[in-house]
């Protein structure tokens, strides 16, 4: 069902465009469209929100379309998916061999070999980038709680072999919580929502770039920076933090410093990363650095290089 303010905004030609799509849920048809051009509506969840729409208005004008954020006659022409929104994949017993434990205190964490996820509704929500109450509203059937066996899935048809282009720049958007990379035509040609450092200090604005590249990283745990946790207070020395998932920056670390020439200090442990709960992008604040979804991080990582230009823009 569509929520009421997706019904206002929903125009005739694309509630049809939705239904020739053969997807039921026309709201996810819409933003299955939008992600598998590298305009991210954040987690897909079948709801005309906040960041669906800003993802909509970014792709309208890198299209140069009038920018209306709303599903109109020239956005339903021009937004088309030539396959079916919603498609069937088997979690197979690989899939189940990813999951374990994830735990929450830092001491338990750094004496892990991975974070890896910790259930399979977690697994298929982040790989087919989803909600889970999405992925479980589209498979009422499927007892997730006691779920070990291969299943075959009903997901949001996410996965495409276009190869994202490569970046000249970056812009960071503090007030707007964004991130857009503009390709080596100048061109606007992805958008993912972010969260924001909460600490002004520690987010400063201007040019910057990207210094160093780091999949699947590992996270150093310094309970300094984390005054607020009762258990970082007994904690007396730093924690390595094994990579997976649910490794507090998640599955990259792109690291950023400051651009040649600059004559201001340098700056460490600043950076863009993934995020363990992707569905508080954007709606959280981070410890002083850039959050992204981990599969947007991981469509970022192949379109930037060491020296990519980041530009981080107050407004």
């Amino acid at each position: 069902m569509l929520t009421r303010i997706a019904a206002l905004l929903l125009c005739a030609s694309a509630a049809a465009w939705a239904q020739s799509t053969g997807a039921v849920h026309q709201i996810a048809a819409f933003q299955v469209a939008l992600d598998r051009q590298l305009f991210s509506p954040g987690c897909i969840d079948d709801h005309l929100g906040t960041q669906t729409r800003a993802a909509l208005r970014s792709w309208q004008v890198a299209n140069e379309l009038k920018v209306t954020g709303t599903f109109d006659d020239a956005t339903a022409e021009k937004l088309k998916l030539d396959v079916p929104a919603l498609i069937e994949y088997q979690a197979t017993t690989n899939d189940f061999a990813r999951l374990g434990r994830a735990p929450d205190s830092w001491r338990e964490r750094a004496a892990q070999d991975s974070m890896p996820y910790e259930t399979m509704l977690e697994l298929l929500a982040e790989k087919f980038h989803a909600t889970q109450r999405f992925i479980r509203a589209l498979n009422p059937q499927i007892p997730w709680e006691t779920l070990n066996s291969p299943t075959n899935v009903v997901v949001p048809n996410i996965v495409t072999d276009i190869e994202p282009p490569k970046a000249q720049e970056i812009r960071i958007n503090l007030a707007q919580k964004w991130l857009t990379v503009y390709d080596r035509e100048g061109k606007l040609c992805a958008f993912f929502p972010c969260s924001i450092g909460r600490d002004k200090m520690k987010r400063p604005v201007g040019g910057l770039q990207v210094v160093a590249l780091a999949p699947d990283p590992n996270y150093t745990f310094d309970p300094k920076v984390f005054p607020e946790s009762p258990e970082a207070q007994t904690i007396t020395s730093k924690l390595i933090v094994p990579p997976g998932p649910n490794n507090p920056v998640g599955t990259l670390w792109l690291s950023i410093g400051r651009a040649p020439g600059s004559e201001e200090p340098p700056l460490t442990g600043y950076g863009i990363h993934g995020t363990p709960k992707p569905e508080d992008i954007g709606k959280t604040e981070s410890h002083g650095c850039f959050r992204l979804a981990n599969w947007n991080a991981n469509r970022l990582l192949k379109m930037v290089t060491v020296g990519t230009p980041v530009i981080v823009e107050e407004q």
